[in-house]
């Protein structure tokens, strides 16, 4: 499977082509924006040199090696030609995927296998009935070339060669595939994530907390067990009984999910939309995004080579 395709340049597309990129693979990317095409070699080498300052690459891998192995082309049809592995990467709106499912239907040769970087739709049935044994769902996190998690996720009618071929290609990039026994929405982390979300707009619209405090709550109460234990290997060290205990005498009720958020519709509405609009939840004092995202890069790859050499907590 060493000729991968990309479909989608943002910013899940090129992390992706990178990380296929130094894992050995050779990648072409494209997209139906000329615009978000002619950004990739500036992101690739941009991510590259964080992860080279970081020593997390190899300091044969420059910028010149990586656009040697990365492909940009604006034709589809170039771009996925003799691919064994096609990745989807575009937008998460069900008629884009379904009219692109159908087009490399029709470019693809049979043994291709088309894979969906998709986080919440149930992209099986959107793809040719005739392909649907060799679709799957291979879900990266942001960046991809940081977080090594990959939700690898089978259709109703995915062959199980397929499933092995992706969960191996994951393994081969070092990365951490969790092979889930069929579709939901969300997957594990996502759906985890989801239901911390619920609590945080719960706190905010109630005024119960500020960004900054539920933040802090979060950074120095939860996170630093998490990337030891995670959550249910510390459970063994609370205790289950306490666990059963505290679940038996429950006065606390999780909040139903939300729709909609006041807080998050007021701050949409003033044009506080993240980070790439200087503001969101935070102030982010005018430094351009780039610079923003390399020192969020920086600091993940410290953590990471942190939690290498600390390790976790194995239970079997």
């Amino acid at each position: 499977m060493s000729e991968v395709a990309v479909i989608g340049a943002g910013l899940m597309g090129h992390g992706i082509a990178l990380v296929l990129a130094l894992g050995g693979h050779r990648v072409r990317i494209t997209d139906s924006s000329r615009e978000a095409l002619e950004r990739v070699p500036g992101l690739l080498a941009s991510a590259l040199e964080t992860l080279r300052e970081a020593e997390a690459v190899d300091a044969s891998w420059t910028a010149e090696r990586v656009t040697g192995a990365i492909g940009p082309s604006p034709d589809l049809a170039e771009t996925v030609a003799g691919a064994g592995l096609v990745i989807e990467a575009i937008t998460e709106n069900p008629d884009a995927k379904r009219a692109l499912f159908a087009e490399l239907d029709r470019l693809c040769g049979p043994d291709t296998i088309l894979a969906s970087n998709t986080s919440y739709l149930d992209v099986f049935p959107l793809i040719p009935a005739a392909r649907r044994t060799r679709a799957i769902v291979a879900h990266w996190y942001t960046p991809p070339y940081i977080v090594d998690l990959v939700d690898v996720v089978p259709g109703p009618e995915t062959d199980p060669a397929v499933v092995d071929a992706v969960r191996d290609l994951v393994l081969g990039l070092g990365q951490v595939p969790i092979v889930l026994k069929r579709f939901i929405p969300g997957y594990v982390a996502n759906r985890i994530q989801s239901a911390i979300s619920a609590e945080v707009y719960h706190l905010l619209d109630e005024g119960v907390a500020s960004p900054r405090e539920i933040d802090d709550a979060i950074i120095h109460g939860l996170a630093p067990r998490i990337p030891v234990l995670g959550h249910l290997a510390k459970a063994d060290f609370t205790g289950l009984e306490l666990q059963r205990h505290a679940l038996r005498n429950a006065t606390y009720q999780p909040p139903s999910p939300r729709t909609r958020s006041e807080v998050l519709d007021r701050l949409c509405a003033e044009g506080r939309t993240g980070v790439m609009a200087g503001r969101g939840y935070f102030d982010w004092g005018g430094r351009p995004p780039e610079e923003l995202f390399r020192e969020r890069d920086r600091k993940l790859l410290a953590l990471k080579k942190a939690m290498k050499a600390i390790g976790r907590m194995e239970g079997t």
